[in-house]
C-alpha cells in the first residue's frame, strides 16, 4: 500500500508523480530533459521504486523550473507514500563508485529537511543540461520530502559521471531507508513518537 500519485500545477510547470516504494525499479518519466530523465531513471532502478514523472515545463526559458518542480513533487510523493514510518529502517548510506567518479550519499527520513551538498562540478554543462541543476533537484526533494540529505564528491573528473554517481548514491541510499525492518514491524523508528 506505499504508493503515491501527486500532480502539481504552476504557472511554469505541470507535473504528476506516481510511486511505488515496494516496486521493483520500473520506470517511465517524461520531462522533456534528456539528462535529467536518465537520472530520474537511475534515481528509480537503484532505489527499487517504481517511478513514473510527467513534467511539461517552460523549457523555452531553461530546464530550471522543471527540474526543481518535479522534485518538489517526488518529495511530496515520497512523504505521502511512507506515511506515518512505522516499521522502516529511517537511515539509509552509500559510497558509489562509477568510473573515475566516487559519491558519498547519506540521509535520515526525519521530517526535518536539511541538505549538505559537498559536490562540485568541473563543467557548468553535460550537454545541454545546467549542472547547478542537480543540485537544485536534491534541495527540492529534501525539503518537501522531510529529509535530511548528505551528498559528498570524494572524486571525480567527468561531470556526468559524477553527476549520475550522486543519483545512484541517494538512490541505494533511500532503497536503505525505506525499506521495511522486519526488527520493527509497526514500530516507529524514533524515542519521540513522531516523525
Amino acid at each position: 500500500m506505499r504508493k503515491a500519485e501527486i500532480t502539481r500545477t504552476t504557472a511554469e510547470t505541470a507535473i504528476s508523480v506516481a510511486i511505488n516504494l515496494d516496486g521493483t525499479g520500473v520506470y517511465d518519466n517524461q520531462t522533456g530533459v534528456g539528462f535529467f530523465d536518465h537520472m530520474l531513471d537511475q534515481l528509480s532502478r537503484h532505489s527499487l521504486i517504481d517511478m513514473t514523472v510527467r513534467a511539461k515545463g517552460d523549457l523555452h526559458i531553461d530546464d530550471h523550473h522543471t527540474v526543481e518542480d518535479v522534485g518538489i513533487a517526488l518529495g511530496q510523493a515520497l512523504l505521502r507514500a511512507l506515511g506515518d514510518k512505522r516499521g522502516i529502517r529511517r537511515y539509509g548510506h552509500f559510497r558509489l563508485a562509477m568510473d573515475d567518479a566516487q559519491v558519498a550519499a547519506a540521509l535520515d527520513l526525519s521530517a526535518r529537511p536539511y541538505l549538505v551538498w559537498n559536490v562540485d562540478f568541473p563543467s557548468q554543462k553535460i550537454g545541454t543540461f545546467d549542472t547547478e541543476l542537480v543540485r537544485e533537484f536534491f534541495q527540492a526533494l529534501s525539503s518537501h520530502g522531510g529529509i535530511t540529505l548528505h551528498v559528498d564528491r570524494i572524486h571525480g573528473l567527468n561531470s556526468h559521471h559524477i553527476a549520475e554517481a550522486a543519483f545512484k548514491a541517494v538512490a541505494r541510499a533511500l532503497r536503505e531507508a525505506v525499506e521495511p525492518d522486519p526488527r520493527m514491524s509497526g514500530v516507529l523508528p524514533s524515542t519521540k513518537g513522531a516523525l
